[in-house]
């Protein structure tokens, strides 16, 4: 009887499941459903990180669960039970002793969290965050084998800029299309973006001569870049000052070439530690008083808000980066994979913040309890002194993630691979 209400239960599971994706994908396309089914492995990886060093390390884990509130399906193999529940928000694995007020059975107390040495401990609390980096590694790996890797050193014209009453921009007029990888501006060889702009923005008026690639084939077409501040976009001049600036109206991006499998790897680790870089500078931004100030100011002022600078550089809650992930896997497959990367990143890198309920606290508390050890004497730290310190944290998070909720909802940045 209980294996057939296993049973049971197991397809009840997987009906509702399957029903909540294809109303998922009826109402919003298939793209949702597979970013939404990635965050929650995502969530998985990080909890498995903690599972598997547990057992590794000779500890007890009671519990793996993916989601939290209700159980909706449950199993026990050995001393765990996994299981999943209704809210699918988390995870989590238990493992006893994670306090020293926690009571545990004598017997058992040698397997707990709080009786294993200090490097098993520091190991298991940090594991979710090395699994992030880990998961960022292999997501950066095959999106190099898959797409490639952009070269900052060519350049290629990724589109158009459409001017209010022009059919074509400037550039569509001199024959330039997507894809055509720009030589040479005006006699001079391309080295990056930046030099394409600094001679087309320095040569409104005039006649220049633009080599580019296509198809193989090297095509020299004669543009003549337009004064930016006499072209509206949407009613606006695109560029604003007291000097002309030439504009062709092209989108520009760095060209992505072809990887190798083995150059994949070595290049999978300099895109990591970059964006770990990237993402340690935007943590301490997030975390600043200033940016606090901004937020409030944008969630008291509806037109701070609406503004797209404001937009393009306030903290993003997790329904933004949903969104953002799912108009980039409909349109821009390496941006999909780019944002995939900096999810895990910035999550693994937030987790270790030193302090209580993130996996860093436990981190500091199991280095603080090392420094204070005496001998073979377990120094046992007081977390109920931390009570005011960890409640203060918790309702930063609250608040950044309120006002982050309210502005993403209320005031959704424009889709940026439109």
């Amino acid at each position: 009887m209980k294996s057939r209400s296993s049973l049971a239960s197991v397809f009840t599971l997987l009906a509702g499941t399957a029903a909540v994706v294809g109303l998922f994908t009826w109402l919003w396309g298939w793209a949702l459903p597979l970013v939404i089914f990635l965050v929650i492995v995502m969530v998985m990886g990080h909890e498995f990180g903690h599972f598997i060093t547990a057992k590794r390390s000779g500890m007890q884990v009671t519990d793996f669960f993916v989601g939290f509130g209700p159980v909706l399906w449950s199993t026990t193999r050995g001393e765990t039970r996994y299981g999943i529940r209704a809210v699918l928000l988390g995870g989590y694995v238990k493992v006893p002793g994670m306090t020293w007020y926690d009571k545990i059975e004598t017997k058992n107390e040698k397997r707990t969290y709080r009786s294993a040495s200090y490097p098993r401990k520091v190991i298991f609390a940090s594991a979710g965050s090395l699994m992030h980096i880990v998961m960022a590694l292999l997501i950066a790996f095959i999106a190099l084998i898959s797409f490639g890797h952009p070269d900052p050193q060519r350049v290629v014209i990724d589109g158009f800029t459409h001017w209010d009453g022009h059919a074509q921009s400037a550039g569509q007029l001199a024959g330039l299309k997507t894809g055509d990888e720009i030589i040479s501006v005006d006699g001079v060889k391309v080295t990056g973006l930046n030099a394409v702009d600094a001679i087309i923005h320095a040569n409104s008026g005039h006649d220049i001569a633009v080599t580019v690639l296509r198809a193989g084939t090297t095509l020299v077409l004669h543009a003549t870049p337009v004064d930016g501040r006499t072209v509206l976009i949407k009613g606006v001049p695109e560029l604003k000052g007291s000097a002309p600036i030439g504009l062709l109206g092209i989108r520009l991006n760095d060209l992505t070439v072809h990887t190798s499998f083995w150059s994949a790897v070595p290049q999978s680790f300099s895109t990591v530690a970059t964006t770990i870089n990237q993402a340690a500078r935007a943590l301490v931004h997030v975390f600043s008083p200033a940016q606090f100030a901004t937020l409030f100011h944008q969630v008291a002022t509806p037109s701070a808000a609406k503004s797209k600078t404001a937009q393009s550089t306030r903290p993003s809650s997790i329904v933004e980066v949903v969104r953002l992930a799912d108009q980039a896997a409909q349109s821009n497959r390496p941006a999909f994979f780019s944002i995939l990367i900096d999810l895990n990143i910035f999550v693994g890198l937030m987790n270790m913040l030193p302090m209580l309920p993130l996996d860093g606290g436990y981190v500091a508390i199991a280095t603080y309890e090392r420094l204070r050890r005496r001998g073979r004497e377990l120094y046992h730290a007081d977390i109920n002194k931390l009570t005011p310190v960890i409640l203060a944290f918790v309702g930063v998070l609250l608040v950044l993630f309120a006002c982050t909720l309210y502005l993403d909802i209320l005031y959704p940045p424009g889709n940026p691979f439109h």
